[in-house]
């Protein structure tokens, strides 16, 4: 009994260690964003590098970041961006994420911005 007690001890910690995944990414260069302007009626795809600001409309879009999950995972794409207006007012701050549009997506009256991937 007490030897599997040792064993359960030894290797409880290993299978811990191997069923995490890695949360490896992949560090893109550039964004690439689907802005809709609610009052005109249109949408339209923008594209910016990190560290970079987009002026799109009434909006300035500072992307910081923008990773791709692990090849060996199933795709997906985050990117940390700011979002100002033109009256230099910040409306959003925050990552985004492709495969979960409706988690932390821009919902302004006037302006919804979703993150389409990074490249």
């Amino acid at each position: 009994m007490r030897f599997i007690k040792y064993l359960c001890f030894v290797f409880a910690p290993l299978f811990l260690f191997l069923n995490t995944s890695a949360f490896a990414y992949i560090e893109k260069e550039t964004a690439v964003l689907r802005v809709m302007n609610k009052a005109a009626g249109k949408t339209q795809t923008v594209s910016g590098k990190v560290g970079n600001s987009i002026q799109h409309d009434g909006l300035i879009i500072k992307i910081r970041n923008c990773k791709q999950t692990d090849p060996f995972d199933p795709e997906n794409f985050f990117a940390f961006l700011e979002i100002y207006t033109k009256t230099d007012e910040r409306i959003f701050s925050g990552w985004m994420n492709h495969n979960e549009p409706g988690q932390n997506p821009l919902q302004d009256d006037t302006y919804d911005v979703w993150l389409e991937k990074c490249e």
